[in-house]
């Protein structure tokens, strides 16, 4: 082989090791860009990945959370249940209280009838004996009426007792004072307060709940010798 065509041989083979080492260089550079590429792809994963599990552990939050707002729900209902059926008991036992009442103020009412109807006669007898001689077995009998209606009709009412207890030693009491003096419930109490302050035998403060005696009918000493 001529020394031409040897150089030929050489210069050929180095242009072709040069290109295939510059298509090694391509390919070691496209393998490089694709590990940067898988490098950040996993960093990314990794990434996502650590943000799915902060929100699942915001979710599970969220959930624990829902369960304790639904337990609370649940005990507010069965609270509400309770008052429900507390309210719906003292309701029934507020109606049942004012039909009791109803009652007694009717019982009562009859009881006046029957005293006022006695009581005229009382007053008529009075006023006759002053323009007449008295007959004295009428006004026995008729005060022996009032001493029995007195006795079994009057001393048990709340106004009879209540005036009697104002009419002793103190004459400013409150109205638990008289409830727990007379034994006669609250209810009862009010009701005869206010009457008897609607005729000014008391007077009534509401708020305060304070009862003054306004006309007094016989003095203390009266009372402390012979009631």
């Amino acid at each position: 082989m001529s020394d031409k065509n040897t150089l030929n041989v050489i210069d050929g083979t180095l242009r072709s090791v040069e290109k295939n080492f510059k298509e090694f260089i391509e390919v070691l550079e496209s393998a490089k860009n694709e590990l940067i590429a898988l490098e950040n792809d996993k960093g990314q994963l990794s990434h996502d990945k650590e943000l799915l599990e902060y929100e699942k552990g915001q979710l599970q939050e969220a959930t624990k959370m829902l369960e304790k707002e639904k337990d609370k729900l649940e005990r507010d209902k069965e609270l509400l249940e309770t008052e429900k059926l507390k309210l719906e008991k003292e309701k029934e036992e507020k109606e049942q209280k004012i039909g009791t009442m109803t009652e007694e103020q009717t019982r009562l009412l009859k009881e006046y009838e029957k005293v006022k109807v006695e009581l005229s006669k009382f007053a008529k007898l009075a006023e006759e004996a002053e323009s007449q001689e008295l007959n004295f077995d009428k006004i026995q009998a008729l005060l022996s009426i009032f001493r029995v209606l007195v006795e079994k009709i009057w001393q048990g009412q709340p106004h009879y007792k209540v005036l009697k207890v104002l009419h002793g030693a103190k004459e400013v009491m409150t109205r638990e004072e008289l409830k727990n003096t007379t034994g006669i419930g609250g209810a009862y109490i009010l009701r005869a307060v206010q009457e008897l302050a609607n005729v000014n035998l008391v007077e009534h403060d509401i708020d305060t709940g304070t009862v003054t005696l306004r006309q007094r009918l016989y003095a203390k000493e009266v009372l402390d010798d012979n009631m």
